[in-house]
């Protein structure tokens, strides 16, 4: 039995998100019909994380155990043909038996798009949230740098969570503008449901002036529903990296 590991990218605009589910097209319900074609059995992949409805990935970890015997490179060439064009699997190795790509992950890494301009671009409608309003970016990397450390993150955790627990650290936090076009990106040793689309939200908020970093900083202390919050559209979000290694501080 081979345990193997794969990482898949997908524009997720036309599943119903990322896990497995009953007479629903979903991204992994894909890449296992591809893989058990592969394999020559049935395969049963864990993913890194779920990613909801029109979220994106560039770097989504997935495992799985085989009996099948086909070379990890052989599979990537032969998955390209088979797997739509809007899932692609990226990579493929043989790992140790008990890895796993969600209990071995020490870190992830999102990035979220938005996109500042006059009128929607119909071309990133579905790949980033697009806004009218100019926004401050500099006090949006104010407020965000307030993330950095480890938080009670229960204030920006949405309704339907899995029950885990709310203390996260974060590593990293940080916005970048190029032109038009802002990327916000985080790395943290795990995320609540919803927990990076509902930061941007209210960090655009800060950025529209509608919020201060103090009121930002009194978010973070507070709990659900002590304040207005929601999460920001789903088709800005990217999960950018899975780690398996300690994350890279410096």
């Amino acid at each position: 039995m081979r345990t193997i590991k794969i990482v898949v990218a997908y524009d997720g605009s036309g599943y119903h998100g990322f896990q497995k589910q009953k007479a629903i097209l979903t991204v992994q319900g894909v890449v296992e019909e591809v893989l058990a074609k592969l394999c020559g059995e049935a395969v049963v992949t864990a993913g890194s994380g779920r990613t909801d409805a029109g979220v994106h990935a560039l770097a989504q970890t997935l495992t799985f155990t085989t009996n099948g015997r086909i070379p990890c490179a052989n599979m990537v060439r032969a998955a390209a043909s088979l797997l739509p064009s809007d899932i692609v699997l990226v990579s493929a190795e043989e790992v140790a038996d008990g890895f796993h790509a969600r209990f071995s992950a020490k870190w992830k890494t999102y990035e979220y798009k938005l996109l500042v301009n006059k009128h929607d671009n119909p071309f990133m409608v579905r790949y980033a949230w697009q806004l009218r309003e100019q926004l401050d970016v500099k006090a949006m990397n104010e407020a965000a740098q307030l993330l950095l450390g480890t938080h009670d993150f229960s204030a920006f955790r949405s309704t339907g969570s899995v029950d885990s627990s709310p203390i996260k650290t974060i590593y990293a936090a940080q916005w970048q503008q190029r032109g038009e076009e802002l990327i916000f990106r985080i790395s943290g040793d795990g995320f609540l449901y919803h927990m990076v689309r509902n930061l941007v939200w209210s960090l655009v908020q800060v950025g529209l002036g509608r919020r201060s970093s103090d009121d930002f900083a009194a978010e973070l202390k507070a709990q659900r529903c002590e304040f207005l919050n929601e999460p920001a559209p789903a088709q800005g979000l990217y999960l950018a990296q899975v780690g398996y290694n300690e994350y890279p501080l410096t």
